[in-house]
């Protein structure tokens, strides 16, 4: 039997409070009320509201300091990959420009583990792209198999922490790729990446697959920013 169990009431609290952040309802700069009435406002104990106050604290969120109100963090930049991925959690609340943001992020990382990857491994990132020559021809298809192969690329790249930057995003990423695969322009711009780079990791050439995905990334924000201009 498939069910989800209930948040425990300490995650209950923190995701509120995120959610109450990016929506400005506590904007950065000001302060939360006291503790008594924050809890009472949220339906739980003080005991739980100083556990989610913490874990916030901890992630950049928050400011907490001994006889002072609490301070709410400027989040975008005293805050680390924690509220990255709480951000990316509450999809419906994104900052202006986020996805944007991520898009030029993946600009300057893709190249870099896609190179690595077929310099350390090219044998192995040749068998998967090899499985990429006749994916169905849907947007979900295309999201997932991107995915899988970004996933595999940070892994074969051996800097771990490519995938975990990446691993942060996972949900998000399958959701945004859907939305952007929709176009058919940008599952054939897809289709002719992964026939390149499997060209390239063929000849074990970690150059040109660095070029070969610094321009699809490229590509990909353009296409991107004119779909949602429109």
């Amino acid at each position: 039997m498939d069910w989800n169990p209930p948040p425990k009431p300490a995650s209950y609290a923190e995701n509120l409070l995120v959610k109450s952040i990016l929506e400005g309802r506590f904007p950065a700069g000001t302060s939360l009320p006291a503790e008594r009435e924050l809890a009472l406002m949220l339906g739980v104990t003080r005991t739980t509201l100083r556990e989610a106050l913490q874990r916030l604290a901890r992630d950049g969120w928050l400011d907490i300091q001994q006889g002072k109100p609490t301070r709410i963090k400027d989040y975008l930049q005293e805050g680390n990959l924690a509220v990255l991925g709480a951000i990316v959690a509450q999809r419906e609340n994104l900052p202006a420009d986020f996805v944007d943001n991520l898009l030029y992020v993946r600009l300057l990382l893709a190249p870099s583990y896609t190179r690595l990857a077929v310099e350390r491994a090219h044998i192995r990132v040749s068998e998967v792209l090899s499985a990429y020559t006749d994916l169905e021809d849907t947007p979900a298809a295309f999201a997932a198999a991107d995915w899988q192969l970004h996933h595999q690329l940070c892994i074969l790249s051996g800097n771990p922490v490519f995938t975990l930057i990446l691993n942060g995003f996972s949900a998000f990423y399958q959701v945004m790729a859907e939305r952007y695969f929709a176009a058919p322009q940008a599952r054939q711009i897809s289709k002719s990446f992964y026939l390149d780079l499997l060209a390239a990791a063929q000849r074990a050439d970690g150059a040109a697959a660095y070029a070969i995905a610094e321009r699809v990334m490229r590509l990909s924000i353009e296409l991107w920013q004119r779909a949602s201009q429109s």
